[in-house]
């Protein structure tokens, strides 16, 4: 693929280092003259030193041409800006990098339609939905978002007390617009239909919205009853820390921020309504021990030192915290500190990078769909309807469905859900299904 990256920062090079070693063919536009002359002694790609936002240099890259066009700058204007112009000169599919509060803001307005963008997204809110899959869902195999974070995809292992035991799909009575799209029992994986039944030990795939899921979740999972609340303390109120307790606090989770800058404390008061932000030095041991900090359930280093954020979490463990998490800029560092950091009390850690990268892979493909998460049982593909293809005007009943294919969402604009059986299927609608491989091209032929 012929990929333009604007912006060499800490996410645009690990990108382009990424990509370039996949032997795609990458341009890079960057501003900086010191970043250039280091990306051109290190980087297979060809370079550019200029402005982004420059008519000619978008065209020295040969943007008509461009499969994949990523906006990576750290300023909003400028990578909303560019995006617009790159989907003007025909760039086939682009990507803009924003800040969180933008992406908080699209329930509101459409940025994405109104600058003709295929997607948005953040390095912190992407780190911070990292983080939260373990401390939301600590019983769940696999946890995903898809749908501009509207809907969610958990893996979860049925338990021997669930009361679903022994029922068939259509008898299940799970939350209304939830889906159990996948299943794997004794090592074989397939997409169930309504008639298949629930055992024991099946790990199932389960898709909606995350307040609902939790319900089904929790009905496979345990006998049920009341769940206990989880204690989080972050450490660092900055916007990753924000970005996490925000996703935090409205689920059953009792959320405490420290923070040392008291101005950055009393905006977090402000804008925080069920999180608790304590004007503290979380890199003191005493401050840590006042805090009771060693009684929470999860502790969450998210400054942006690297060093800190280690410590910190070797401090909470030793005072008895039950699970570290920790926020790493160097992607190295974060995957070995994954691989062996369980000896030193730290369940995983959280590269930004490497989160954007995850999430940039899935448009790396011509086709004119993508491949959102690939499971054992099947691929989740996103596509988007097309006026006059068979499903158009259609409500999701009235379509003959291919065995072995399971939608799990539907986008009208910026509303998003898992789709209802009277729901109609309009041209321009983007949808998501859990698609085996065998009907793949049938599926796709009923929407495209």
């Amino acid at each position: 693929m012929h990929i333009i990256i604007v912006g060499a920062g800490e996410v645009g090079r690990h990108l382009a280092e990424s990509l370039s070693r996949a032997a795609h063919s990458i341009v890079v536009i960057e501003s900086s003259a010191v970043l250039v002359h280091e990306l051109e002694q290190s980087l297979d790609a060809k370079v550019i030193h200029g402005d982004g936002t420059s008519i000619s240099t978008l065209l020295e890259a040969d943007v008509g041409n461009c499969d994949l066009f990523l906006a990576l700058t750290s300023d909003n204007s400028v990578n909303m800006m560019v995006s617009s112009m790159a989907t003007k000169l025909e760039a086939t599919r682009v990507i803009c990098r924003v800040h969180p509060e933008l992406q908080r803001e699209e329930w509101l307005f459409d940025y994405k339609g109104h600058f003709n963008i295929d997607h948005t997204f953040s390095s912190e809110r992407l780190s911070a939905i990292e983080l939260a899959k373990f401390i939301r869902n600590p019983d769940s195999l696999v946890v995903e978002e898809i749908a501009r974070g509207r809907i969610e995809l958990q893996q979860v292992r049925v338990c021997e007390t669930s009361d679903a035991i022994g029922k068939m799909l259509m008898q299940l009575k799970a939350p209304e617009r939830t889906r159990v799209a996948a299943l794997t029992r004794g090592g074989e994986h397939f997409v169930p239909n309504a008639r298949t039944s629930l055992e024991a030990g099946d790990v199932v795939t389960i898709f909606g919205e995350p307040r609902k899921l939790r319900d089904l979740a929790n009905r496979l999972q345990r006998e049920g009853g009341a769940r206990d609340t989880i204690r989080v303390v972050i450490f660092g109120g900055g916007e990753y820390g924000f970005s996490l307790a925000q996703m935090l606090e409205s689920w059953d989770c009792k959320v405490r921020i420290l923070e040392k800058d008291p101005i950055v404390a009393a905006e977090l008061t402000d804008r925080l309504s069920n999180t608790t932000v304590i004007n503290t030095d979380g890199t003191v041991l005493a401050e840590l021990e006042e805090e009771q900090v060693g009684d929470a359930d999860f502790f969450v280093a998210t400054s942006a030192s690297d060093e800190d954020n280690v410590m910190t979490c070797l401090q909470a463990h030793n005072l008895g915290t039950k699970n570290c998490l920790t926020l790493i800029h160097r992607a190295d560092y974060a995957n070995a500190i994954s691989a062996s950091g369980r000896h030193f009390g730290m369940l995983a850690a959280v590269s930004p990078r490497e989160a954007c990268r995850r999430d940039l892979e899935k448009f790396l493909t011509s086709d004119k769909y993508h491949i959102v998460k690939k499971l054992s049982a099947g691929d989740v593909i996103e596509t988007t309807i097309e006026s006059g293809s068979i499903v158009a005007q259609k409500t999701v009943s009235e379509v003959e469905w291919p065995e072995g294919c399971v939608l799990v969402a539907k986008m009208h604009g910026i509303h998003a859900d898992v789709p209802a059986p009277n729901d109609i299927l309009e041209p321009g609608d983007i949808i998501y299904a859990m698609v085996s491989p065998k009907v793949r091209k049938k599926f796709l032929k009923l929407v495209r």
